[in-house]
């Protein structure tokens, strides 16, 4: 059997090597140099492009790892020439595409989310932050890599984000149209639940660390680590998240005619009066899946071919019963600028977990660094501390110039 995996970074690499395990031929487009070592990675890039080499080499199963590839119909592109792909159609990837989209849907269907308003002309917006208590939250509308929200302490700072992403554009077309939305409270959990279109199954729950210094300090970024379960995390939640959100959701992306196949994530503020949507991705999350995936006992493909088939219900999903902790190691300065190039030292020494390449190149047999995020190094155990005892020690032994990791991913 041959797979391909779409995509270049941690969370790409994670699915590789689950994949690579389960028995497949693993082909990744356009991968890393870490993904280099376990899949036969290819350049192509376009919808186009993927679609060729997939018809090429005779592709039994592909997976999608970026939100962009699924914004540009790839899943729509394969699906029409009869190729098994797991992800969500082009419509249905609204949900993450446009957070304006997502926040009308809610609105419409009564999920609960944060009060919000909606601005596509920066002096409008700046009127109304005029009138805001503060600490608020601003959103770009599209994809922004996981760097388009921001929460905001003051109104001299929300001038400036609405300048940042309406003016000047930093996110491009993005940026268009933005989101003002309250600040929610309370305690943050990941969720992903796997649906066929007609049954949704959630995944094991994982917590993410978005910002980028200890003691959540400082601006977002797309992860600098995870851990799984979330240790806040219950039965009594997920019913709750089913019957306010799931039992909403799916009916009325119904009503549009639009049927979702595929992951869905769901970061979720849980607060004094319950669950609230922060944001829906359509993919898996990154850096939680490559917290998720090791204590991931069932098969990945056979997970994403009953997704493809429509035969979920049927499929037993089983995790292991032990904590992960996902430790990102990124490019000094990340994620504002930040220099690449540097030599990567020490992999061939680390021992006990695993590393997942996110921003690295092989250059004249060296790994180098090509991203702000560069490793993922993920560790299991019988208790988070175990688990991170693990990641921290094998870290030390990891160097490349300017290096930088959060020390408090798995303190709970």
């Amino acid at each position: 059997m041959r797979a391909l995996v779409i995509g270049s970074g941690g969370r790409e690499h994670a699915l590789v090597w689950k994949l690579r395990q389960e028995g497949f031929e693993v082909f990744c487009a356009p991968g890393n140099g870490g993904i280099s070592l376990d899949a036969t990675c290819h350049e192509a890039k376009s919808v186009d492009e993927l679609l060729q080499l997939a018809l090429r080499e005779r592709i039994d199963l592909t997976v999608v790892g970026p939100e962009a590839y699924l914004a540009q119909g790839v899943v729509d592109a394969f699906e029409s020439c009869g190729l098994k792909i797991f992800g969500p159609s082009k419509r249905a990837s609204q949900l993450e595409c446009s957070k304006v989209y997502a926040k009308l849907l809610m609105d419409e269907c009564g999920i609960p989310t944060a009060r919000f308003r909606l601005f596509d002309d920066p002096v409008q917006a700046e009127r109304y932050v005029e009138r805001c208590e503060f600490p608020i939250v601003i959103k770009a509308d599209g994809l922004a890599q996981g760097k388009g929200s921001y929460v905001v302490m003051s109104r001299e700072e929300a001038f400036n984000v609405i300048d940042l992403l309406m003016r000047k554009k930093v996110f491009g077309e993005s940026g268009e149209r933005i989101v003002i939305e309250e600040f929610l409270k309370g305690r943050e959990v990941s969720l992903m639940v796997l649906t066929d279109g007609k049954t949704c199954v959630p995944m094991l729950s994982a917590m993410d660390y978005k910002k980028v210094y200890d003691e959540d300090r400082g601006p977002n970024t797309g992860g600098m680590g995870a851990i799984a379960p979330a240790p806040h995390h219950s039965e009594e939640l997920w019913r709750s998240v089913k019957e306010r959100i799931i039992d909403k959701l799916f009916p009325a992306l119904e009503k549009q005619n639009v049927i979702y196949k595929g992951v869905l994530y769901l970061g979720l503020m849980v607060t004094q009066d319950g669950p609230k949507v922060l944001e829906f991705n359509c993919r898996f999350g990154d850096p939680e899946i490559q917290a998720l995936l090791p204590l991931l006992q069932s098969k990945l493909a056979e997970v994403c071919f009953a997704v493809i088939e429509e035969n979920l219900a049927s499929l037993p999903i089983v995790w292991r019963e032990e904590k992960s902790v996902c430790v990102v190691i990124a490019s000094g300065g990340y994620p504002n600028d930040y220099k690449v190039g540097f030599e990567i030292h020490g992999l061939e020494s680390v021992e006990g977990v695993v590393v997942f390449h996110a921003g690295t190149k092989r250059q004249n047999g060296q790994f180098v660094t090509s991203g702000g995020r560069v490793l993922n190094v993920c560790a299991t155990g019988r208790t988070y501390e175990e688990a991170r005892r693990r990641v921290y020690s094998e870290i030390e032994k990891i160097y490349f110039e300017g290096m930088y990791f959060r020390r408090d991913i798995g303190l709970v």
